[in-house]
C-alpha cells in the first residue's frame, strides 16, 4: 500500500485530504477520560496541514443507530484534537450535510476540520452495498484525496472505512503503516520465545485467535474472565464467576491441542475471589480473599488472578524475546482487583522482549495504572483489529488501501 510519505512527497497544498481516523474515545458525559486516540493520529494531522493540505478528519464515536444523536457526538474530541494541535480546529455540525460542505468550502490551506459521527448516518455502517456507497459518494464530494489512519476500524466493511477509498487516491497515514509493520512482526519471522497473555472478560472473543497462535506462539498465558471458563473445561468449580458454558468444549478442544503441539498453556493458580461484583463508581472497599484456583467456593466470583499467579505470569514473560498482550488480568477499574493487570504490564517493561499490547483495555489500563506509554514496544489503538489480523483475517480497511 502506498504511505502517506509517499503523498507528502507528491505535494499536498491546497488539496482537501480526507482523514479517516479512529477517535471513539470514552467519553463520561462530554469529558474525554482516555485522548490516547486523538493522540494517535496527532502525527498524520500534523504532517498534513503543516504540508499545506485542508484536512477533514472523520471518525465514529459509539454506536448510535444511523442518526443524530448529542450523547456522540464529535464536538469534544474536535475541541481536544485542537488543543493537542495547538490550532483552532473547525467543527461541521453534521457529516456531509450543509455544515460540512460550508466549513470544508472554508478551510484555508494548512486548517484542519472535523466533521461530524459518522453513525449518525445510516449508510456508514449498512450491509447493503448500495446504500454504503451512496454514503461513500457523498463522502467522496468533500475530498481530493483519501488517507486511512483508524486502525481501530480497519476490521469494519464501512463506507468511510472500506468503500471510500475505491473513490479517491488513497494513502495509509503513519498510525496505520505503523500497526501493520507491528503486527507483522508477531507474523512473519517472530523472535523466539513468542509468549501470548490473554485476558478480558469472554473466551468468545479469543477462541479465534487461540485457535491460530496454537500453531505459532510457544506459551500462551490466560486471564481475565475468560480463564473460568478454561477452569471449568478442567473440571474445576468455578462458582459465580463469569463463565460461558456453551465455549466449554472447544476450551477443552484447544487445551487438548495445546498438549500436543506443545504450546505452554498457562492458567491462573490461585485468584481474587468476593461474593459480589465491585462498585466501579465509588471503589468502594472489596475485600476480596485469596483461594486457589482448583478451590473457588461456589458463592464467590473470580474478578482477578491471585499473587502467585502474578509471580508464575511474571517468570513466564521473563524469558520472552517477543510478546504480544491483550486484555486485563481482572476487573482493573477497582483499585482491589488491578494487581493482576499491573503485574503483567510491569513484566512487559521488565522483559527485554519486543512487547505489544493489543489495544481495547489493555491499553485503557496502562494508562489509568500509571505506566509510561513509550516504555513498552508498541500500544495498538486497535484491539479488535490487532486480533483479527493474528487470526489470518483480510481486513476490509487495509485491502482497501492496497493498489
Amino acid at each position: 500500500m502506498k504511505t502517506i510519505d509517499e503523498l507528502l512527497a507528491a505535494g499536498v497544498a491546497g488539496r482537501r485530504v480526507f482523514v479517516r481516523a479512529d477517535l471513539n474515545v470514552p467519553l463520561d458525559g462530554t469529558t474525554i477520560t482516555d485522548d490516547g486516540r486523538i493522540r494517535a493520529v496527532l502525527p498524520t494531522v500534523k504532517a498534513l496541514a503543516d504540508a499545506g493540505a485542508k484536512v477533514v478528519v472523520a471518525s465514529h464515536l459509539g454506536r448510535p443507530k444511523g442518526a443524530p444523536d448529542p450523547a456522540f457526538s464529535l464536538a469534544p474530541v474536535a475541541a481536544r484534537l485542537g488543543e493537542l494541535l495547538g490550532t483552532g480546529v473547525a467543527f461541521a455540525t453534521d457529516t456531509v450535510g450543509d455544515s460540512a460542505r460550508e466549513t470544508v468550502a472554508g478551510l484555508q490551506d494548512g486548517q484542519v476540520a472535523v466533521v461530524e459521527n459518522l453513525r449518525f448516518n445510516a449508510g456508514e455502517t449498512a450491509k447493503d452495498d448500495v446504500e454504503r456507497g451512496a454514503f461513500a459518494d457523498q463522502l467522496a464530494e468533500l475530498a481530493d484525496v483519501y488517507v486511512g489512519d483508524g486502525f481501530g476500524a480497519v476490521h469494519r466493511k464501512h463506507a468511510s472505512v472500506f468503500d471510500l477509498p475505491a473513490r479517491l487516491p488513497h494513502y495509509a497515514g503513519h498510525l496505520i503503516a505503523t500497526e501493520v509493520a507491528v503486527l507483522k512482526k508477531l507474523t512473519e519471522d517472530v523472535r523466539r520465545p513468542y509468549v501470548v497473555a490473554l485476558g478480558g472478560a469472554k473466551v468468545s472473543d479469543k477462541l479465534a485467535v487461540i485457535d491460530e497462535l496454537l500453531g505459532k506462539a510457544d506459551r500462551i498465558l490466560i486471564g481475565g474472565g475468560m480463564a473460568y471458563t478454561f477452569l471449568k473445561a478442567q473440571g474445576h468449580e468455578v462458582g459465580i464467576s463469569l463463565l460461558q458454558e456453551d465455549q466449554v468444549p472447544a476450551v477443552r478442544e484447544y487445551v487438548e491441542r495445546a498438549e500436543k503441539t506443545g504450546v505452554e498453556l498457562v492458567l491462573p493458580v490461585d485468584v481474587l475471589v468476593a461474593g459480589e461484583f465491585p462498585d466501579l463508581k465509588t471503589k468502594a472497599p472489596a475485600h476480596p480473599t485469596t483461594v486457589a484456583a482448583d478451590a473457588i467456593p461456589a458463592d464467590q466470583e473470580g474478578l482477578d488472578i491471585g499473587p502467585e499467579t502474578r509471580k508464575l505470569y511474571a517468570s513466564k514473560l521473563a524469558d520472552a524475546a517477543t510478546v504480544f498482550w491483550n486484555g486485563p488480568m481482572g476487573v482493573f477499574e477497582h483499585p482491589d482487583y488491578a494487581e493482576g493487570t499491573k503485574a503483567v504490564a510491569q513484566a512487559l517493561l521488565d522483559s527485554p522482549a519486543f512487547t505489544v499490547v493489543g489495544g481495547g483495555d489493555s491499553a485503557a489500563a496502562v494508562r489509568i495504572l500509571g505506566f509510561d506509554e513509550n516504555a513498552f514496544g508498541h500500544i495498538s489503538t486497535g484491539g479488535g483489529a490487532s486480533l483479527e489480523y493474528l487470526e489470518g483475517k483480510t481486513l476490509p480497511g487495509l485491502a482497501a488501501l492496497e493498489d
